[in-house]
């Protein structure tokens, strides 16, 4: 059964944005989407007397687990991900990385959701290294489903390309640390 997305938004959202969610939670395996029912798109996230966070309507995404008989659910707010008040670069910058920024934010929520309801063993201090593995593996998984021609073209150069970026990075480090040293 897909998740149900609700678009409570003003803001005119961007081509195959429920599409995209969808494609999302494809890639996730059902068992871990078990009992969350809806994602809910809105302007901005209203604060709620159970938040104490000081900035709350910056946040672009809320997870709320399950209370009483309301099964859990999630909240995309669409003024963070999608900046209306900026210059016209990073307006145009905000649409062009919109599909993965919203893939990225809709696996964290998932990723909250599958740790705090179905994952058992998992200690408090584990949790943001367990749901950032959990969110890099499976938006890995939906990238390479999205790819294009160009993706699979360069995708046997990749392993040479990351080698590639790892010897730069040392020697960047080992600059910035014969630098700081002088």
């Amino acid at each position: 059964m897909p998740i149900k997305v609700e678009n409570k938004a003003t803001i005119k959202l961007p081509r195959k944005t429920e599409e995209t969610i969808q494609s999302v939670f494809d890639v996730i395996p059902k068992e871990h989407t078990r009992n969350l029912t809806k994602v809910v798109l809105v302007d901005r996230i209203v604060p709620d007397s159970r938040i104490q966070i000081p900035n709350v309507t910056d946040l672009p995404g809320l997870y709320h687990p399950r209370q009483g008989n309301v099964q859990p659910w999630c909240e995309i707010a669409l003024g963070a991900l999608l900046t209306t008040s900026e210059g016209f670069f990073k307006k145009l910058a905000a649409r062009l990385n919109f599909k993965p920024n919203l893939a990225y934010l809709t696996l964290s929520l998932q990723a909250q959701h599958y740790y705090l309801t179905l994952s058992h063993g998992i200690k408090k201090h584990q949790y943001e290294g367990a749901i950032r593995s959990y969110i890099d593996r499976y938006h890995e998984i939906w990238r390479e489903q999205q790819a294009g021609w160009r993706a699979k073209l360069f995708k046997p150069l990749r392993p040479w390309l990351d080698k590639w970026s790892r010897q730069l990075r040392k020697r960047y480090q080992a600059e910035q640390k014969q630098r700081g040293s002088a």
